[in-house]
């Protein structure tokens, strides 16, 4: 199969909207591979821009390493965490939030130490008669704003097929629900995060919290936490997040309204009190990380010893947790580092509380699918059809744009915009068109080169495509070899011929002439009608020209020969063909104007090539070379021809016939002619003269015979031939 400029052309027409329906489909899907592209993207937007810390009511208090080592390991006893509590609660805490899950007994209640430590009844009694830890505590939760957390869960099975949720000593169970949810517009249920079961709190501590909410978070596949849930699913029920319960319980609230703007898009926006929160679908908003800054953390040591004033926390909504590593709870974040789980969810209130908000507009992947389908047809069109540095420099300023477009959306308006995806494309439709461009651009080089050898010799073709900077107007000498030919008798023909099979006569004839002219890496001067010029050593120099220039009219003369009496044959009178061959130095170069250049070669030598294939006609024979030519050649079959003077020349030059084995068995032998011949050449004319006409009677059809006997006869003396035609 045959593929052409055309196809070439229409496929191209076709490529940008290939690639661009390939691209949209893509963006529709969001494939893992371009998940992570554009999450990258968006780290670095992050890294180049964090967000501003603002001091709003939100503090860490941080069971840290000093005070793991002030207060003892973890766990403490839930007496100290009530006594933490009570502080905050004191010092008017608008809401407390635990980033811990109380999911067991307090193993250092005295109960449970009784059961552990060998003591005689009166003593076990009075250890048992002491508060339960978990009472205490959940005493201190009454009234306090406190918000429990709870660990929400998949199921999943080993290898053996054994729910690994069994092996867990945590009670499994679905956490308690001291909120409620209103649905504004369709429900979003199967759009959110969904999960089997929790592990929660103690159900006498969520009895008492006025909140509960889910510390999980579902990060990206590389581990990094860039979306926190306001809302999940646990048990085909909404359930709300540590950062969803720690807003609506400082406000007094008691209601979250859920809204949809459209059928099976998902959730559009959550309302908690005075805040309408955007979210993606599933529930989650995006996090603008800030830097680390210590006014958000308070050490939990230095709450117990009284040296945080009430003031920095005073209406603040406070979280518990740890960023002790011990306590592994460190996750991954877009800045390129790990911070504690609890801050991840103060960053959160914080950016909600700032109403910092960092979201991807519903109506983002319309605009991201106009922007792909417009860039990569437009991009698409120049890689195709216009010269490779402007469709670069074009799509240069295309993606430079297109990314610069989703920056200053991030940097100035808090807006998320895949633009990975559509720069991806327009940049993929650009290699493939440049490709593309590039492969039709050579078969058209390919073409021209081919159609332009049919007007201009290859090695022509070739040497302008090597040396460019030869297309210039002069020339320079350079010696070379000339081979001129001529069809006898062709105006006869096309006067006794219908013209259009003439010409395809001749057309054929000439094809073929060139093709033996080339083959010998010759190089086209001119055909003038039924004549043809070879020109040899030029533009490429050709150290062995002499030979070439003898061997192509040769070859031609075998082929003209053979060409003319197939035809005779057939009853067409086709002429035989006349060559001559001569070499020199000449001018060789472009001539004519800046419009047209006509590239050819001028001198003498030129013009005597062209004598010499005339000549034939008046001599009786087919080819004539000079002897300049023949000087370099070895071991050329040739007779002596005579001294002439050719018409319009003052020179005399030596003339030989080239011996073709298609005419040796009309032609005289070429010793008994030699001896004739240097007779003649020794003004012995009389005795040449007898010699030749012996050889005329048995050789009538050998031209040179026929002329030097019939010379001699007339009067000539030696081997001088002068052509007196007007």
């Amino acid at each position: 199969m045959t593929i052409t400029i055309a196809s070439l052309k229409r496929f191209g027409i076709l490529m940008p909207l290939i690639l661009v329906a390939i691209g949209w489909m893509l963006l529709l899907i969001n494939p893992l591979p371009l998940q992570i592209l554009q999450n990258n993207l968006f780290d670095q937007y992050q890294r180049w821009y964090p967000r501003d810390y603002t001091d709003v009511p939100v503090r860490i208090i941080d069971i840290d390493e000093e005070s793991l080592k002030r207060i003892g390991q973890w766990p403490w006893p839930r007496t100290r965490i009530a006594e933490l509590v009570e502080i905050l609660h004191a010092a008017n805490a608008s809401a407390i939030g635990f980033d811990m899950v109380f999911a067991e007994p307090d193993r250092t209640s005295p109960q449970a130490m009784s059961k552990l430590w060998p003591l005689n009844d009166p003593l076990r009694h009075a250890l048992e008669s002491l508060p339960d830890h978990d009472k205490v505590l959940a005493d201190s939760l009454n009234f306090s704003g406190v918000i429990l957390g709870f660990m929400a869960q998949r199921s999943s099975t080993d290898s053996g097929g054994i729910d690994i949720q069994s092996k867990l000593t945590a009670p499994v169970r679905e956490p308690a629900r001291p909120f409620r949810y209103i649905n504004s517009g369709e429900s979003p249920d199967h759009w959110l995060h969904s999960f089997n079961s929790a592990i929660t709190a103690l159900p006498e501590l969520e009895r008492v919290a006025d909140g509960n909410g889910a510390l999980s978070f579902v990060p990206d596949s590389d581990g990094v936490v860039r979306r926190v849930p306001l809302v999940l699913q646990v048990a085909g029920k909404p359930v709300p997040s540590l950062v969803s319960e720690g807003l609506r319980v400082a406000q007094g609230e008691r209601n979250y309204v859920l809204k949809t703007e459209g059928k099976d898009i998902g959730l559009a926006e959550i309302q908690i009190g005075r805040f309408n929160i955007p979210t993606t679908a599933q529930g989650e908003i995006w996090i603008h990380y800030s830097r680390a800054v210590p006014n958000r953390y308070l050490s939990a040591w230095k709450i117990f010893a009284g040296e945080i004033p009430d003031a920095l926390l005073d209406g603040n909504i406070v979280l518990l947790g740890s960023s002790a590593q011990g306590l592994m709870d460190l996750r991954f974040t877009p800045l390129g580092g790990i911070m504690p789980g609890v801050e991840i969810h103060a960053q959160a209130i914080e950016q909600i509380l700032s109403e910092h908000n960092l979201y991807q507009p519903d109506w983002a992947l319309a605009a991201e699918s106009i922007i792909m389908i417009i860039g990569g047809l437009v991009i698409g069109f120049f890689a195709i059809r216009t010269k490779a540095l402007f469709a670069a420099i074009t799509t240069f300023m295309c993606l430079a744009a297109l990314l610069w477009g989703g920056w200053c959306a991030f940097r100035y308006y808090g807006l998320l915009f895949n633009t990975a995806t559509p720069a991806l494309v327009v940049a993929l439709t650009f290699v493939l068109g440049s490709l593309l461009h590039h492969f039709i651009s050579e078969r058209e080089q390919r073409w021209v080169k081919e159609m332009f050898s049919k007007y201009v010799s290859p090695n022509r073709v070739n040497y302008l495509i090597d040396h460019p900077d030869s297309v210039i107007l002069g020339g320079a000498r350079q010696d070379c070899s000339f081979v001129f030919t001529d069809l006898a008798g062709f105006t006869k023909l096309m006067e006794n011929t219908d013209p259009g099979q003439a010409v395809a006569f001749l057309n054929s004839y000439i094809d073929q002439m060139v093709a033996i002219a080339f083959r010998h890496e010759g190089t086209l001067d001119r055909i003038v009608g039924d004549a043809v010029a070879i020109m040899f050593s030029a533009p490429v120099q050709q150290t062995d020209h002499h030979a070439r220039a003898l061997a192509c009219a040769v070859e031609m003369d075998v082929f003209a020969t053979s060409y003319a009496e197939k035809l005779n044959a057939e009853g067409i009178a086709f002429g035989k063909t006349r060559l001559g061959i001569h070499s020199g130095e000449v001018i060789v170069g472009n001539f004519g104007g800046s419009a047209v250049f006509d590239y050819r070669a001028l001198g003498d030598p030129v013009n005597t090539a062209a004598r010499l294939e005339t000549v034939n006609k008046f001599l009786g024979t087919t080819i004539c070379v000079s002897e300049v030519t023949l000087n370099g050649c070895t071991d050329a079959n040739v007779r002596p021809v005579g001294r002439l003077v050719l018409k319009g020349k003052d020179n005399v030059i030596q003339v030989f016939e080239p011996l073709a084995a298609h005419r040796l068995e009309k032609y005289a032998p070429l010793d008994e002619y030699k001896i004739a011949y240097d007779l003649m050449a020794t003004k012995s004319g009389a005795a040449a003269m007898d010699i030749f006409r012996e050889l005329a009677v048995r050789y009538p059809d050998d031209p040179l015979v026929v002329l030097h006997s019939r010379r001699l006869s007339a009067g000539s003396l030696d081997d001088l031939i002068i052509d007196r035609r007007k």
